[in-house]
């Protein structure tokens, strides 16, 4: 049996799957797809997600796109330890419960920002709508810094912190590549100390974006 991670460099919803692959052991190709050059929207692609996004999993033949989905069959199909989501009822559902508001809550604002800054050329740029896009997010990101106060969010570091963490690991590397388009202090003290605990584990280390580097 094969399992191959569909996966673009850059991508917090790829990201988050790889490193679920990784966090569970879990035997894996990664094909690697380029935007630029179109990977996303080929026949052969588009055949494993209509909606030509990554990331997609193939497990046996089983194509699953949709990143949360795929973190959950993850650790559906592969239960033993170390496990995605806690083993206490009430602490998976926090962790649950931290991955659908990140999904929501903090994606929204982040969206805005890449539409904004990553697809726009700089000279069509409005500082008014990133002005608004980082607003959204610094207030967002205020909410989280209760969450964040501990060693990972709900636990033992989990699915929550690998849905969180690509996330805001895009909008730092945003705001390190356009200095003075992105405010560098988005996120407040206990989340900026999340952040450096995550970029310093090795699972991290090993799934950084290769162009990031």
């Amino acid at each position: 049996m094969t399992t191959t991670l569909h996966y673009a460099s850059g991508s917090p919803y790829a990201w988050r799957v790889w490193l679920s692959l990784e966090h569970k052991g879990v035997p894996y190709e990664l094909k690697t797809l380029s935007f630029d050059a179109g990977d996303l929207k080929t026949p052969a692609f588009l055949a494993l997600n209509p909606r030509h996004r990554v990331p997609v999993l193939v497990d046996d033949g089983f194509a699953l796109y949709e990143s949360a989905a795929i973190v959950e069959y993850v650790e559906d199909r592969w239960p033993d330890a170390p496990r995605l989501f806690s083993a206490d009822l009430h602490e998976r559902a926090v962790q649950r419960r931290l991955i659908r508001e990140a999904d929501q809550y903090v994606v929204e604002p982040l969206e805005r920002l890449v539409t904004a800054v990553l697809f726009t050329k700089p000279e069509e740029r409005k500082p008014e709508t990133i002005a608004r896009a980082c607003g959204e997010l610094r207030e967002e990101l205020a909410f989280w810094e209760r969450a964040t106060a501990g060693g990972y969010l709900a636990g033992p570091v989990s699915a929550a912190d690998y849905t969180l963490y690509p996330e805001l690991a895009l909008v730092q590397r945003m705001a390190s590549r356009n200095p003075g388009v992105i405010p560098a202090d988005l996120a407040g003290p206990n989340v900026a100390a999340w952040m450096q605990r995550m970029e310093t584990l090795p699972i991290v280390q090993r799934t950084w974006p290769p162009h990031w580097r």
